[in-house]
């Protein structure tokens, strides 16, 4: 089966943790992920300057690991990107910003990656939001 996976959580919330066992248990039955889509808080799973507590998971850098082992794509949506101060080199160059905290293998793009995926997919899988 082909998923899409659209999560709009921050990576200390427990759907955050939830998308990121899914997508584990997935590709470990042999399935698919078309595209992973980090929208509104989700963003922030994204984010190079996410610091976990010692004592904490550090779900974050488990996303980043998971999509770098399995060469997902990993779409970070640009505008809810931005509105939550997630930025590549190239935006950050554009707005003006001092730093960059969003790196390779994540990329910005917009909400038509998502429409996209679930075209490509059979199943859309949502996490978090309201």
């Amino acid at each position: 089966m082909k998923f899409a996976i659209a999560l709009f959580s921050p990576p200390s919330a427990p759907s955050s943790r939830r998308a990121l066992r899914f997508a584990e248990a997935a590709l470990a039955d042999g399935h698919e992920i078309v595209r992973l889509f980090f929208y509104q808080d989700g963003v922030h799973s994204a984010s190079s300057s996410i610091v976990s507590a010692q004592d904490e998971t550090d779900v974050a850098g488990q996303w980043r690991a998971l999509v770098a082992e399995h060469r997902l794509d990993a779409v970070v949506c640009i505008a809810a990107a931005l509105r939550r101060g997630v930025l590549d080199a190239d935006e950050a160059r554009r707005y003006e910003r001092d730093a960059a905290n969003l790196q390779a293998p994540w990329v910005l793009s917009g909400l038509g990656q998502l429409h996209e995926a679930v075209q490509l997919a059979d199943r859309l899988i949502c996490f978090g939001g309201n």
